[in-house]
């Protein structure tokens, strides 16, 4: 950033007041809360968060300094579950990030499949990527494949797991159309992310503690029915 743009050495000072403020709402709010899932806990919590974010950004812009610690924000917590106390039912929603990394070996592998099924080699469908991963992905499962990966060219990005509380099970069909529309934020139950920017993170640490935001934990799920 140019010296022009620079904050002042007086806006920097009055970020700080403003994270002492929400540091002194955020413990009051929860000295005074009523439940698990307070909203006023809750909007605390954003309140510090943004705050601290807009302190650290001047900081760094005025004295190339960071902060010794580090606040979630509000992107990265869940809103107070607003679901069923005994849900009937559940919804796990499932992404997993993939790069394409070989191509030449996601072919390779594709020609394999169509060939131990005998459906002859080089065919038009295994000899484009979109087609040889839909011969991937439909000859394995979604766990396999993620414990397998790199035998298939591809090399994992970032992944998540939510389960959703609903009331009723729903009918054979009724969501195929648009699986994802109804990924409401209040009734998540709990979040698995897997990321690389987590180890970043970690970095420097002794690795004892896991940090944890509400139900949100950061370490990664075994698959299912993986063969390993």
């Amino acid at each position: 950033m140019s010296d022009a743009a620079q904050p002042t050495a007086a806006e920097v000072r009055a970020a700080a007041e403003a994270v002492k403020t929400a540091l002194d709402r955020h413990l009051a709010a929860v000295e005074r809360r009523t439940g698990e899932d307070d909203p006023a806990v809750y909007e605390a919590f954003n309140e510090l968060a943004a705050a601290a974010e807009v302190y650290d950004e001047l900081l760094y812009d005025r004295y190339d300094e960071v902060t010794p610690f580090e606040i979630p924000g509000a992107e990265d917590s869940l809103p107070p579950y607003e679901g069923p106390e005994e849900p009937n039912a559940l919804s796990v929603l499932i992404r997993r990030d993939y790069a394409v990394a070989e191509p030449q070996r996601l072919l390779a592998q594709s020609q394999r499949i169509e060939a131990a099924d005998g459906e002859g080699v080089g065919g038009a469908v295994s000899d484009t990527v979109p087609g040889a991963l839909g011969i991937l992905f439909g000859e394995f499962e979604p766990d396999e494949i993620a414990s397998r990966h790199k035998e298939f060219g591809l090399e994992e990005g970032d992944s998540t797991l939510w389960v959703l509380a609903t009331d009723e099970p729903a009918e054979p069909g009724e969501w195929l159309e648009t699986p994802f529309d109804q990924a409401d934020l209040g009734r998540v139950v709990c979040r698995f992310d897997v990321s690389s920017v987590f180890d970043e993170l970690d970095d420097g640490d002794d690795g004892d503690d896991e940090d944890l935001v509400d139900d949100i934990e950061d370490e990664e799920l075994e698959p299912l029915d993986a063969d390993r």
